[in-house]
C-alpha cells in the first residue's frame, strides 16, 4: 500500500517520529544504565547476547544494523569492563565466540529491571491500549521487513 508520494513526502513527520523515539529511548536507558556503567547501545548488544543466544560479532552486526568496525569497538569496551569476552572456536578457529563473564551475567539479569523502568518513563503516558496498539503495529511493521529479533520473539525463541 502506498502512503507517501514525492509531491506529500514533506507533509509527513512519521520518519522523525520513528528516529526522535528511538532517540529518546536511548537517552532515558543511559540514564537509567549510568550506575552500572554501560550505555544503552552497550545494553542492546547484551541484552542481544543473553536473550536472543547471538555468540557472533557477525550476529551482532545484522542484529543491530552495526559495521564490523564499531562492532569490534563496542566488544573492546564490553570486554575491557568484564562483562564478555571473546573466545575462538574450536571447530574453527577463525570463527570468534562471544561469552558472558560472571559479571556480565550478573548485569544481563538486571537488564529487565532496567529496561522496564526505562520503557516505563517513555511510554508512562499511554494508556494501557494505546501501548498495545503501538506494539502491534510496530510489530507488523517489522515482521512484514523479515526482521530476524522480532520473528524470534514471535517464534518464542
Amino acid at each position: 500500500m502506498v502512503h507517501f508520494t514525492p509531491e506529500r513526502f514533506n507533509e509527513s513527520f512519521l520518519g522523525m517520529l520513528l528516529g526522535r523515539a528511538e532517540q529518546l529511548k536511548n537517552r532515558i536507558l543511559d540514564k537509567h544504565l549510568e550506575p552500572h556503567d554501560v550505555t544503552a547501545q552497550q545494553f542492546k548488544v547484551l541484552v542481544i547476547i543473553s536473550r536472543f543466544n547471538a555468540d557472533t560479532p557477525a550476529e551482532l552486526c545484522r542484529s543491530l544494523s552495526l559495521d564490523s568496525g564499531s562492532m569490534t569497538r563496542m566488544l573492546d569496551r564490553l570486554e575491557q569492563k568484564g562483562l564478555l569476552v571473546r573466545t575462538r572456536c574450536e571447530s574453527d578457529r577463525r570463527q570468534v565466540r562471544l561469552v558472558l563473564t560472571e559479571s556480565g551475567q550478573a548485569l544481563s539479569d538486571l537488564l529487565p529491571h532496567v529496561g522496564a523502568a526505562a520503557m516505563n518513563e517513555m511510554v508512562g503516558v499511554l494508556e494501557d491500549s494505546e501501548l498495545a496498539t503501538l506494539e502491534k503495529i510496530l510489530t507488523k511493521i517489522l515482521v512484514a521487513s523479515a526482521d530476524s529479533i522480532t520473528l524470534a520473539r514471535l517464534a518464542g525463541k
